[in-house]
Formats: C-alpha cells, structure tokens, sequence
C-alpha cells in the first residue's frame, strides 16, 4: 500500500464517521450526471459471481410527478409522502431482481445494501446529502405497477439525494467492543 491508498483510507474513514442523514434540502438539484458517476463507484459493492442484481429509477424534475403518482395511486392523494417526493430534489429507487433460491437472495439483498451505502457515503464525499427511506407503499402493487417493477423485483429503498440545508449533529453510537466476542 503507498501513501496515497493510505491517505485515501483515512478519508474513508472520515467519510463514514461524518455521513449524516438529511432530511431537509436546498432546492438545487444534483445533476443526473452527477448521480450516475456516484452510482458507478457505488456498484464496485462486493457482490458474488458479479451478478449485479441493482436497477434503479431516478426522478428529478418534472420527473418527480411520475413518483408522486405512484405513492397517490398507492396512498391516495392526501398524504406527506407526495408532498416530500415533490419537495425533494431528486429521489432514487434502488431495485433487486429476486432470486427464488434464498443463499442468493440473501446474497444479492446484502449486495445492493452495500451498493446503496457505497452510493451514499460516495454522495457525502461530495458533499451531497442522501435519506435512505423505506415505506410500507413501496411494497403496494398500485405503487409497482404505476412504476412497471414486475413480480420477482424488490424495491430496497428509495433515496432522497440532494444538497444539505441542515446537516444534524452526530448521534452517539455504541462502541464495537460493547458487543464484540472474541474467541482466542
């Protein structure tokens, strides 16, 4: 390892210490090329035999009403959930295509997780903020339908990207060694 692989992993580290959720956002929206050269570094995710199980659907300007018909058609009309898809600047679904078989399942599940946090700590080296949401009318067939994701998909999340209004203060974690067991 050379000094540079050295310097890059402190900030790695500096990274993951300082990512925070955002829930509030500048109005600004990051440009998709933006968003699609973050998504490149995030499917460098470990994932076995390279299935790349990951699509996504992006929505951002006009594009949010199609997302926002979704949740309607799912929730009705009257709900916060339209009005946050509206209001964020740009939000992200992260798709699983579902294999029948559970190892590989369990697989791919932990494979996009880890491509949707390489996705956000990436965002947060930028300087871009990111919600990782996960809501019951993800799952409602109103709400897949509108989208076109088809039996034998799973929807890991839907991410709100965009530039921090407001960044909270940390929130104390629990120390590894708390819950570690060592066998020696």
């Amino acid at each position: 390892m050379n000094e540079s692989q050295i310097a890059s992993s402190v900030h790695v580290k500096d990274v993951i210490r300082e990512r925070r959720t955002i829930k509030k956002f500048k109005q600004e929206a990051v440009p998709v090329e933006k968003i699609t050269e973050l998504l490149d570094t995030a499917v460098w995710a470990p994932n076995h035999k390279l299935r790349e199980p990951w699509r996504f659907l992006l929505f951002t300007g006009e594009g949010r009403q199609k997302l926002a018909e979704a949740v309607s058609n799912e929730m009705g009309e009257d709900n916060k959930f339209v009005n946050a898809v509206l209001t964020n600047p740009t939000t992200l679904l992260v798709v699983m295509k579902e294999d029948p078989r559970q190892a590989i399942w369990d697989e791919d599940f932990a494979a996009t997780s880890a491509l949707i946090q390489n996705f956000m700590l990436a965002a947060w080296g930028e300087e871009i903020g990111t919600f990782w949401v996960t809501k019951p009318f993800l799952y409602g067939p109103k709400f897949r339908e509108t989208l076109n994701i088809v039996p034998g998909e799973k929807i890991l999340g839907m991410i709100y990207v965009g530039y921090p209004d407001v960044v909270p203060k940390p929130q104390e974690r629990t120390a590894a060694a708390d819950k570690l067991t060592v066998f020696e």
